[in-house]
């Protein structure tokens, strides 16, 4: 791993941008196939989660000849039924039940790699109705960047080709995370001993202050 490198929110998205625009995808894949990890926290500016990251990095790969698409992971979630079965409020079925990675790698990764159709579906499931989605798939970005954010996505053997972790300590995930979603820390700090999410990810993003990131390189750019 390379030292910590301090950076503005915006030189950060840059910086990932820049990197993400090096790597081609497979051969025979569609696109690049990029998972943005971490836990999704409040705040009103900065690295707040991996969806205003990937955002920063689709807004920028365009203009590196990089097309970009963002599929978020919420998408894939599994019906209320499933996912809430054991209540609201279990951090066990937060960590393993919520995610259906299955319809993922079905639906997105896996057409969109070696051997796939090319095409991804925008998403499977509707939260706020919590009904199908009904969408039709969608030609992936011809060589360019899949962005696919959310969290505790690594460990489950799905076919991402880069990883960018949020790194959030334990006690900034404390001091930052509301009450109401509390419940939840337990399923982070369990992905954090069983998978340890920064030793598979090929960028870190270390992002206990949302206004003040850094940024450590691993994997294929350490």
């Amino acid at each position: 791993m390379t030292s910590p490198l301090p950076l503005s929110p915006d030189a950060l998205a840059d910086r990932l941008a820049d990197l993400l625009a090096t790597v081609p995808p497979e051969p025979g894949a569609a696109a690049l196939r990029v998972a943005v990890d971490g836990p999704d926290l409040p705040g009103n500016a900065g690295v707040t989660g991996p969806l205003v990251l990937a955002a920063a990095l689709a807004e920028r790969l365009p203009s590196l000849s990089r097309p970009s698409v963002v599929v978020p992971a919420e998408g894939f979630y599994r019906p209320a039924s499933l996912r809430l079965e054991h209540g609201r409020t279990d951090p066990d079925a937060r960590y393993s039940d919520w995610l259906d990675a299955g319809a993922l790698a079905r639906e997105v990764l896996d057409r969109c790699g070696p051997r796939g159709s090319g095409e991804y579906l925008p998403a499977l499931w509707d939260l706020a109705r919590d009904r199908a989605a009904r969408l039709p798939h969608r030609p992936a970005p011809d060589g360019g960047v899949l962005l696919v954010p959310g969290s505790l996505l690594q460990g489950l053997g799905l076919a991402f080709d880069v990883v960018v972790h949020l790194r959030v300590s334990p006690a900034a995930r404390r001091r930052r995370v509301p009450a109401d979603r509390a419940w939840e820390l337990p399923a982070f700090d369990r992905y954090d001993d069983e998978v340890d999410p920064v030793s598979l990810a090929d960028a870190v993003v270390l992002a206990d202050h949302a206004d003040r990131p850094a940024l450590v390189l691993a994997g294929r750019w350490s």
